[in-house]
């Protein structure tokens, strides 16, 4: 019994201390039977949200993805199948301890050059089964995840997300990105110290896995008397995606070793296919598997932990174009709202996105490129518009071109 400041009442008296989702608080007799109610309440909500999960099916969500995240169709009907048979098992948690039968987690691992929508789906997806989301950087824990403990701060953000609902935040996804930067620089790795590659992977297994893990309240690194949450990940899905830039070579070598190869799928410098540089590259990409991954540097431990491997394929500029004109998150739809709230209008010809596409293509930018562009390509007409008399705005490819764009549109920006 402690003297503090009832988390109800907010009187000072004899108190206890109650373990809750939102953490250890204090809270007076006469008030514990709110907090009973409360958490009643909340466990009910959940129940509910999670019930509601089960209702779509892996085609439902793979449209609904559809209408976001546009091409990637192999990758969509992989991402919504394994969605689908995770929240199947978490809602038949019962069932599945009764008869003894077991289905595992399945973690999945996306491959992709920058740009071609991993953060986009794995983010569009949680907001499909309305669970918590929340996006961790592989590279923030090369500098501290070596001893293990910092690994844990990617769970932190889902806490926030789920508002301190630590059971609602424990059905919800995390989507570690430039998963790649932690791969092992070299075969033989010391065993003392790889703060940057094996050590980060050795570190995340247990997490991912599904253990308690310890959180602090605040985030950040732990230190002793730190307060701290504790967070079962067994139910957490985690989506990694990276890069892997340069595994091209890898595949390659495997599949010109591999006397079972394609017909017509020739691989060697001096080949002479009419294929361009670009399709090479797509088939490459579309061949990575779990065993090139571990040449890379992925360590097969991790590996294991990521039983779903689904690659995404480069973006062309017709890709880039249908994003602009079809997707719901379009930036161009945004222009279009903040030019009718004001009583005008605004269209981008066929030429102009063509040329808009074009841009991001040749930078190497995919889809990622398109927003930084278009802002920048917007800047002058958005801050001219609401004193100028013009009411309708057209941008054509002639104004694209003619534009003086940054050689890098993504300097100092961050971009999901």
């Amino acid at each position: 019994m402690q003297q503090k400041k009832c988390n109800f009442c907010d009187e000072r008296k004899s108190l206890m201390e109650v373990q809750t989702n939102r953490g250890v608080i204090p809270v007076c007799p006469s008030c514990l039977e709110k907090l009973q109610m409360q958490q009643a309440q909340m466990q009910e909500q959940i129940q509910e949200e999670a019930s509601e999960l089960q209702s779509f099916t892996p085609q439902q969500i793979k449209e609904k993805l559809d209408k976001v995240v546009i091409g990637q169709d192999h990758a969509k009907k992989v991402l919504a199948t394994e969605i689908y048979k995770h929240y199947i098992r978490i809602n038949n948690k019962e069932y599945l301890e009764q008869t003894g039968k077991k289905l595992r987690k399945a973690n999945i691992l996306l491959t992709g050059l920058s740009g071609t929508g991993k953060t986009l789906l794995a983010q569009t997806l949680a907001e499909i089964v309305g669970v918590p989301f929340s996006i961790g950087d592989a590279t923030s824990l090369t500098e501290a995840g070596y001893v293990g403990d910092d690994v844990e701060n990617v769970v932190h953000g889902l806490i926030r997300a789920s508002g301190g609902n630590i059971e609602w935040a424990q059905k919800g996804i995390i989507y570690i990105d430039e998963i790649d930067k932690i791969a092992k620089k070299a075969q033989n790795v010391s065993i003392t110290r790889d703060v940057s590659g094996e050590g980060v992977q050795q570190a995340l297994l247990k997490l991912v896995e599904g253990h308690n893990v310890r959180v602090p309240v605040e985030g950040g690194r732990k230190h002793p008397g730190q307060p701290m949450l504790e967070v079962n990940t067994e139910d957490i899905l985690f989506i990694a995606g990276g890069a892997f830039l340069g595994i091209e070579e890898i595949v390659a070598e495997r599949l010109k070793d591999n006397e079972t190869n394609r017909i017509g799928f020739s691989l060697s410098a001096h080949s002479h296919s009419k294929s361009t540089e670009q399709d090479q590259t797509k088939r490459l990409r579309e061949n990575i598997t779990l065993e090139d991954l571990k040449k890379f540097g992925m360590i097969p431990e991790f590996l294991g932990r990521f039983s779903v491997v689904s690659n995404l394929e480069p973006l062309e500029i017709s890709d880039l174009v249908r994003i602009l004109k079809e997707s719901e998150t379009s930036i161009l739809n945004e222009y279009e709202v903040l030019f009718e709230i004001q009583g005008k209008s605004i269209s981008f010809t066929e030429d102009a996105m063509q040329e808009i596409a074009k841009t991001a293509f040749d930078k190497g930018l995919g889809a990622r490129g398109l927003r930084p562009i278009i802002e920048e390509l917007m800047l002058d007409i958005v801050y001219e518009m609401p004193s100028s008399d013009q009411n309708n705005y057209e941008i054509t490819a002639d104004m694209v071109h003619g534009h003086s764009l940054r050689a890098d549109p993504l300097e100092k920006q961050e971009i999901a």
